[in-house]
């Protein structure tokens, strides 16, 4: 390997770590539990390596890594698809005990986000959370920017509406069969 290959190598790698941070929050998302999401972690960091040179130099690494961590999660789930075993993101938390306001309110848009459709989960938190731009996002998802939109829109109302800031309100995404918009 000559100096310039190792170096490329190099700085990719610590381009990488550094994203780690981002992929497991990201993953945190699509998994729920720690070690899940720790594993997709990892899945990913061995595929990006492997795929090193197929990664354009000067191109968003972070999106990149993102698309490379929702395949290795789309494939977990095929995989566990086949599998007799309930997994672990459909059985139902304990209830939290009382006297926590602060604590109750995070759990409540938790769980009014957990009961979004994947999609709108994967857009709202490119988006909110991670502050990726609507292309940015777009790309990552594959998707249209008025289809990402169009997500983010009904995500924001639903989770509104699914911590009671519009009790009234008609129901939303969270009513009814999972729609993929």
């Amino acid at each position: 390997m000559d100096l310039n290959r190792a170096h490329e190598a190099n700085t990719f790698a610590v381009a990488v770590a550094a994203e780690i941070p981002r992929l497991r929050r990201f993953a945190r998302v699509l998994a729920k539990r720690p070690d899940i999401a720790d594993d997709l972690v990892q899945e990913t960091l061995v595929r990006a390596i492997a795929a090193q040179a197929q990664f354009a130099t000067g191109t968003n690494l972070r999106a990149w890594l993102f698309t490379i961590l929702r395949h290795a999660r789309a494939a977990a789930i095929r995989r566990d698809s086949r599998s007799p075993i309930l997994p672990f993101e459909e059985v139902r938390e304990p209830a939290v005990s009382g006297g926590q306001e602060e604590r109750q309110a995070m759990q409540d848009v938790a769980f009014a986000f957990s009961r979004l459709p994947k999609a709108q989960q994967e857009a709202l938190w490119l988006i909110v959370v991670e502050g990726l731009d609507y292309a940015e996002a777009a790309r990552i998802l594959e998707v249209p920017q008025g289809t990402l939109r169009s997500r983010l829109s009904r995500a924001r109302d639903a989770l509104r509406q699914g911590i009671g800031l519009f009790p009234d309100a008609p129901p939303t995404a969270m009513a009814g069969p999972e729609r993929e918009n």
